[in-house]
């Protein structure tokens, strides 16, 4: 916790809403129990000591001042200009930085620079940054799209990470075209009027070609790709013994009617559910989880690989996995008719969903059939006919059991966002064409509730045990953040109280399903969020309501639920004081691990999300003049951003396309507003747009209102006349 302290102290003092308050109030504004104050005190003191916040005046807490010299992280604008986040943050914030002073650095260079004060605005002093020196360079190489320029050939890099073009030569020498994706290595970094100059080192194909911006994308992220020899001799050394491993010690669940659902595109069956009456009217719900566990040794070739991937990635039409396929899509995977290894999770419930008791074994499974999600929502609905009787039994008793324990976690207050997700359209060329809705049948909940209630009960039995662990943390929001929530959402026609708990956030997101305001609503709320990480600290998930939370269900994706089913199979065996320091990792190690593999969650989200967002935009530069249905999902001074409906992308409406008029952006209204017509534009407002102009090297999609937000001809202009020493003055209006 001592940790977690400091991280959220300098994080709200960061908050753009904080004012400096005492370290009382600080602690009330982060949540903190009496029972931690003590150690929350102790953070705060060594952050004060090492100058990292300060007491002033009547002993309020504030970052502290900007200094004349700051040192920091470099971030690029394709427009020429950047920023500078100082490394120890200041109650100023990022640093802005002019075109003409950032001094050849690039984004992600460490640097150092000179402040400069630029004079006051409202109660605070503005200041601006000069790069002096560059500590270290973040990249050397980039992805971009090779061009020819007017005095030779030069790299455009993509989505605006290095503003400037790069000048390269010997283009021949790896047979590059123009417009052709390529990876450039940096050779010299540019200096004055001077481009940088690099060399190309790859050609990934044509620029806008699925395959050129697939492999694009794992260059820029730094993707791992094939699998070393060592992990493929493992590999394929377990598939070979699996038999010869035998199923000794096993619960033989062989003949029970065992069910696994995914998606339509799944080839690695993590999870399979059964469901059997226990009397009482009492139900016990199994999950069986892969038992990957049983095939990865600690230490082993493809333990220290699966570490360092930390998870699966899912692009579109590609998946990276954690673990060889021949694992991930194989004897790990559970598959219809093959007797499979698995950690299975009973759970007893009445007929309220109430959890009565949990068991757990090593079991030996076979999956009595596949289901898609679309499979078992027609089953459910009697739309699919030809199923076996056990089949549809089991599925009408799956969607039972959730409905009760989905009630009993609402009135328990978990929170579930309502974001609608896109699958793409590919044609047989590979190429995006069209968007649709992903789906969001009922099955997707069902599995959604057994594997929370599996996560828990893990994390439950396991934290009685008095052992580190790798959990799922998600911090409750502090004060500010939820004071800023509940000043946006009154800009959306909707209350929420000065300081929302989450019976009022739940009862928001019940009042906006269905609306045209839900997307927006339900997007100002996650962004409100801290996001989940992985952590051995025991803080619980504020979003599920769940004081033990893990991840357990998934150790064929995901590194984390590995970590978990070893430290289960240590008390499956009797052994966990024996286990510390191999199977039973220390908090310490954990910390590490956590960081880094929380890092790769974010990396291959990120990646998923770019790369969608490419391939959208490479179908959306052929149809300049198309109309999109949209929402305003943020304003700004330059402009209003409209996410559309369809495809989830977002474009920006500059301020000169709203209309002819003087537009202001009012951010504490949360609106931007016509000086002489009057007419505001608010956060999730419908609007249909049309497309100007796509700039997919860049991520960009320029859009303009489809028809005129207001009549211009009945636009009253202010009436001006000439005051003394030629002032304007402008009459009122009565």
């Amino acid at each position: 916790m001592f940790e977690l302290f400091k991280k959220n102290i300098i994080r709200l003092l960061r908050h753009g809403d904080y004012r400096p308050v005492k370290v009382g109030q600080l602690a009330r504004l982060l949540g903190v129990s009496d029972e931690d104050y003590e150690e929350f005190k102790k953070a705060y003191e060594q952050l004060r000591q090492s100058g990292r916040v300060v007491t002033g005046s009547r002993s309020l807490v504030s970052l502290p001042e900007m200094s004349s010299r700051v040192t920091g992280t470099f971030r690029a604008n394709k427009r020429g200009f950047g920023f500078i986040t100082p490394l120890d943050a200041t109650s100023h914030g990022d640093l802005f930085v002019a075109a003409r002073d950032t001094g050849g650095a690039m984004n992600g260079d460490t640097v150092e620079a000179r402040v400069v004060k630029r004079g006051h605005r409202g109660l605070g002093m503005r200041y601006s940054g000069k790069v002096v020196e560059i500590l270290e360079r973040g990249e050397s190489k980039f992805v971009g799209t090779l061009l020819k320029g007017a005095s030779g050939w030069i790299v455009n890099c993509d989505g605006g990470r290095f503003a400037e073009p790069i000048s390269v030569d010997d283009v021949g020498a790896k047979e590059a075209k123009e417009k052709d994706k390529v990876v450039v290595e940096i050779l010299s970094y540019p200096e004055g009027n001077f481009l940088a100059r690099g060399v190309i080192v790859e050609v990934l194909g044509k620029a806008g070609k699925y395959e050129s911006e697939i492999k694009s994308i794992i260059r820029q992220y730094r993707l791992p790709e094939e699998f070393g020899k060592g992990c493929v001799d493992e590999a394929r050394a377990a598939n070979a013994g699996f038999e010869a491993k035998g199923d000794a010690g096993r619960e033989d669940i062989t003949g029970k009617v065992i069910i696994t659902i995914d998606p339509e595109t799944a080839k690695d069956f993590d999870d399979a559910i059964s469901i059997e009456k226990v009397g009482g009217g009492n139900v016990e719900l199994g999950i069986h989880i892969a038992d990957v566990s049983s095939f990865i040794p600690v230490g082993s070739a493809l333990d220290v690989e699966a570490k360092e991937r930390g998870n699966s990635i899912y692009l579109p039409q590609k998946t990276i996995p954690m673990l060889p396929e021949i694992l991930s899509n194989g004897i790990c995977s559970l598959q219809p008719g093959q007797r499979r290894f698995c950690k299975s999770a009973y759970i007893t419930y009445d007929k309220d969903g109430n959890v009565l008791s949990s068991r757990f074994a090593n079991s030996l499974i076979e999956s009595t059939q596949r289901l898609t999600y679309v499979e078992a929502e027609k089953i459910l609905r009697g739309k699919i006919k030809d199923v076996r009787p056990e089949v549809v039994e089991l599925l009408g008793a799956m969607e039972s059991l959730s409905k009760v324990i989905e009630t009993r976690r609402q009135k328990n207050e978990m929170l579930h966002l309502d974001l609608p997700e896109t699958e793409l359209v590919f044609d047989k060329a590979g190429q995006v064409v069209d968007a649709e809705p992903a789906d969001t049948s009922y099955p997707h909940t069902i599995i959604e509730m057994f594997m929370v209630e599996a996560n828990e009960a893990v994390a439950r039995l396991i934290d009685g045990l008095n052992v580190a662990l790798m959990r799922r943390i998600h911090p409750e929001p502090d004060g500010l953040s939820m004071k800023s929530l509940s000043k946006l959402i009154r800009g959306f026609g909707y209350r929420l109280p000065r300081e929302p708990d989450r019976a009022s956030i739940q009862s928001l997101l019940g009042a906006v399903r269905g609306t045209d305001k839900e997307l927006s609503v339900n997007m100002g709320v996650l962004r409100s969020f801290e996001k989940a990480e992985y952590s051995p600290v025991h803080i619980g998930h504020w979003a599920l309501a769940s004081t033990h939370y893990c991840h357990f269900t998934s150790p064929i994706r995901r590194y984390a639920d590995l970590l978990v089913h070893r430290v289960l199979q240590c008390h499956l065996d009797g052994r966990i004081k024996a286990a510390a320091g191999k199977e039973v990792l220390s908090e310490g190690e954990l910390k590490e691990i956590g960081s880094h593999i929380t890092f790769t969650e974010n990396r291959a989200e990120s990646a998923e999300r770019e790369l969608k967002e490419v391939l959208i935009l490479g179908m959306l530069s052929k149809k300049i003049g198309s109309k999109l249905d949209c929402v305003v999902s943020g304003l700004a001074g330059f402009g209003v951003f409209v996410q559309c409906k369809k495809f989830g992308i977002e474009g920006l409406i500059q301020t000169e396309d709203l209309g002819a008029d003087k537009w202001e952006f009012n951010q504490k209204a949360h609106c931007v507003t016509g000086v002489r017509s009057g007419y505001t534009l608010r956060l999730g407002e419908e609007m249909t747009v049309r497309i100007i102009s796509v700039n997919v090297a860049a991520r960009q999609l320029n859009v303009a209102p489809a028809e005129p937000l207001f009549d211009a001809s009945k636009t009253k202009r202010k009436k001006v006349r000439r005051g003394r020493k030629g002032k304007t003055r402008g009459k009122k209006r009565k």
